[in-house]
Order: C-alpha cells, then sequence, then structure tokens
C-alpha cells in the first residue's frame, strides 16, 4: 500500500481522534524538555510531543538545551514546575538529576521520561529496548560483510560515552560482532555529538584504522557523518547507526552508508505527552517502568517501522521524514490504540530496557 492511500485512509481516524479529544479542558499546560538542542532527531521526538498536545488539546511548551549537561536538563524541569506546569516530560541525561526529579514528583508534578534514562527516576520511561536495538545493528552489519566468515576491522562510536542507553547500544552491537570471530572490534571511542565534532572524530578514526571494513555509529549525527566520510574515500567500508533523519537517509540513498535503526522517535514524543495527560486528567498516578517505542530497521531495499505499522518503502521513508503532518496521520492507527485503559495499565519493568 501507498504512503499517499495510507494518508488519505486515515485523515478521517486522525481528524476523529482531534475531535473527540476537544472536549477536554484546553488550559493544561505541560513542559517538554530535550537535550542536544537542534539535533534532526530531536526535532522529530518534538514532532511527536507537538503532535500528542495537538490531538489530545493541551498546551505543550518546549525547553531545549545545547549538549546534554545533567544540571541544565535539570534547570529547565525545575523551571516548568515552578511556573505551574501540570507534569513535564524530560530526556535524563544523568542519575544526578534523580533526586530533584523525585522531589518533584513526590510534591505531585508528574514526571515522564523519554530517550535518555535514569533508572533512580521513579517515573515511567518510554524508549527503545537498547541492548536489543544494539543486537539488529550489529547482526546486520556482520551480515553485509559475510556473516561468520567476516573478517577486518570494525570502529564503533559513542557520541555520549557513559550514558546507560548508548552503552546498552553498544553491549549489543558487540555481542553480535563477536558472531564473526575474524572481526577486531574497536571502541566504542567518543565521537561527540554536533555535527562538525562528530564528523571530524570519524575522520580521524578513519584515518588510523584505513583498512576498517566497517564504521557504527550509536547516536543520531553518525549516518549522516559516516555516508560523508564513506563517499570521501571510495565507499569502502560499511556504515551503520541510528535514527531516521533526512540526512541519514539521504546517506542511505546515495549507496554512502547501509542501514540506520530507528527508535521511533514519534512515540518517544508523543506517548510521553499522552501518559501526562491521562495521569492529569485521569487522576492516575504514573508507575515507574518501560514503555518500549520499539526499533525500525531502514535499508535502501525497505523499511519496518515497528509498533504494528504497514511497511513501507524507502521513498516514503525519506517523505514522513521530512513530513511532521503526514508523520502524525502515517501514526494515527498506533495514536487511536492509546486508551484511558492502555495508558493507566502498568508498564513493564524498567530492567526490560536492556534485556
Amino acid at each position: 500500500m501507498s504512503l499517499k492511500t495510507i494518508t488519505a485512509r486515515l485523515a478521517a481516524t486522525a481528524a476523529a481522534l482531534i475531535v473527540s479529544t476537544a472536549v477536554w479542558a484546553a488550559d493544561e499546560t505541560v513542559g517538554f524538555v530535550t537535550h542536544s538542542q537542534g539535533d534532526p532527531f530531536i526535532q522529530q521526538i518534538i514532532d511527536g510531543a507537538q503532535a500528542a498536545a495537538k490531538d489530545l488539546g493541551v498546551t505543550l511548551t518546549v525547553a531545549q538545551q545545547a549538549g546534554g549537561a545533567p544540571e541544565g536538563q535539570l534547570k529547565l524541569v525545575q523551571n516548568f514546575a515552578n511556573a505551574g506546569a501540570k507534569g513535564v516530560a524530560t530526556s535524563v541525561p544523568g542519575e544526578s538529576m534523580a533526586g530533584a526529579l523525585n522531589e518533584l514528583i513526590g510534591s505531585g508534578v508528574p514526571i515522564v521520561q523519554y530517550n535518555l534514562l535514569s533508572q533512580g527516576v521513579k517515573a515511567p520511561y518510554v524508549g527503545e529496548k537498547s541492548v536489543e536495538s544494539g543486537r539488529i545493528l550489529g547482526k546486520m552489519i556482520v551480515d553485509k560483510l559475510g556473516g561468520a566468515s567476516a573478517k577486518g576491522t570494525v570502529i564503533i562510536g559513542n557520541c555520549f560515552p557513559g550514558f546507560p542507553v548508548l552503552e546498552n547500544r553498544a553491549k549489543g552491537v558487540q555481542e553480535s560482532l563477536k558472531a564473526a570471530s575474524g572481526l577486531n572490534v574497536l571502541g566504542p571511542f567518543d565521537v561527540k555529538v554536533s555535527a562538525v565534532d562528530n564528523y571530524n572524530r570519524w575522520e580521524q578514526l578513519y584515518a588510523a584504522n584505513p583498512d576498517a571494513v566497517a564504521l557504527i555509529g550509536l547516536c543520531a549525527p553518525d549516518v549522516t557523518s559516516l555516508g560523508k566520510l564513506n563517499a570521501a574515500n571510495g565507499d569502502k567500508f560499511v556504515a551503520g547507526g541510528y535514527d531516521l533523519t533526512e540526512l541519514n537517509l539521504k546517506a542511505i540513498k546515495e549507496g554512502h552508508a547501509y542501514v540506520t535503526i530507528g527508535q521511533s522517535a514519534f512515540v518517544q514524543g508523543y506517548l510521553p505527552i499522552a501518559l501526562l495527560v491521562n495521569s492529569i486528567r485521569n487522576g492516575v498516578a504514573l508507575q515507574p517502568g518501560f514503555y518500549n517505542s520499539g526499533s525500525q530497521i531502514v535499508t535502501s531495499e525497505g523499511v519496518d517501522m515497528a509498533n504494528g505499522l504497514p511497511k513501507i518503502t524507502f521513498e516514503e521513508a525519506e517523505k514522513l521524514a521530512a513530513d511532521p503532518a503526514a508523520t502524525a496521520t502515517y501514526y494515527a492507527p498506533w495514536t487511536k490504540s492509546l486508551t484511558a485503559e492502555l495508558l493507566g495499565a502498568a508498564p513493564q519493568p524498567i530492567a526490560a530496557e536492556s534485556e
């Protein structure tokens, strides 16, 4: 089924969902706090949160910081709470945030974590199964290199060393790479998160290991950087990484990168807002635990979008990456499934995130 057909069939569903929630109060404000301001993947998460706010009739206010300093992130959350926000969704880039976030929760401010978590925070978390997503990526690379008989050097890069989700991805990648005993795995190395620094770090690593057969990134900027690097060096290595940004998809389309694993950015933005709104309006206490946003698998041959959604072509994925409204319409069957009963049910244990 084409994206155009899907969009046409689901437009009415999305409209009905908006109408059904329009009777709810429209004066509730919820805060949304992000790290890595300006990153295209983070913007896709914000797009999902804004879609939820529109569907559910709440006011969404977004606050962002460059990089991922925990103290800066916490300050933004506290600012929302002090200003009277009914709830806050935030990524949690450091365990040092846990105590203060738990104090806010204890004071009656509902909190939902997404994308980056602290297991010390007494709040639900929305994100991928991080180790499993790494296993998927690692297996895709091994298979592309020839399976168990693959040989050569593989370099792994991590833009935020120490962050549990990214460390878990690395574990999963390394686990899958062990299927080929002839692979020599280096890293993970710190490749930084800003686009310029990220490319420079990868360039330095490849210059030091020019015979590397594969370079694998664990963060959103990596596929774009690796695609440029591969193009500049005659496409001699297999490149893989994470997230469905326009530039990442462009690198795959042009043949400079092989695979990117999505973590359902729309879900990571939408579901935290839905959980907060259900808690605020229905008096449902948010329980600590894990909500799996799903892992998407993207190659030039096709796209598995996870979450029970129809598979799409690579070209359709490109269109969605560039169009938040079309993305929201595509996800309408999933958003419609988020009933109050489902949102109020107990999540999986937080340990399931890293299984």
